[in-house]
């Protein structure tokens, strides 16, 4: 299992999130749709060969991002990182898919 986190600018964040869930993230036990978010600052420097979607090249940009984080089965890692970047309107969308520790048997009872 991993956690993907993930920073979207809010016009595109219930889009992005729907192609993740769809891909099947966002899941745990008995519960779909699971994700936390929290609104933020994002910063980036276009350079002269980027196309950004937000900002200008060579102007330091600040702008409101949701950082949004959900539960990645193993198996579906090829699968929602496509999603991810299929939905995304960045040229290069900043995230993260941490490894984390599941559950053992002995502990579920």
């Amino acid at each position: 299992m991993h956690k993907l986190i993930v920073f979207i600018p809010d016009e595109a964040k219930e889009r992005v999130k729907h192609a993740l869930f769809s891909a099947g993230a966002g899941s745990l036990g008995a519960y779909s749709y699971c994700s936390w978010e929290c609104l933020g600052a994002g910063q980036f420097l276009p350079n002269e060969s980027a196309n950004p979607h937000l900002g200008e090249v060579g102007i330091i940009e600040q702008v409101p991002e949701w950082r949004v984080e959900m539960l990645v089965p193993d198996i579906l890692l090829d699968t929602v990182r496509d999603a991810l970047y299929a939905s995304h309107p960045y040229e290069e969308p900043a995230f993260d898919l941490i490894r984390v520790e599941e559950r053992s048997e002995e502990h579920t009872s």
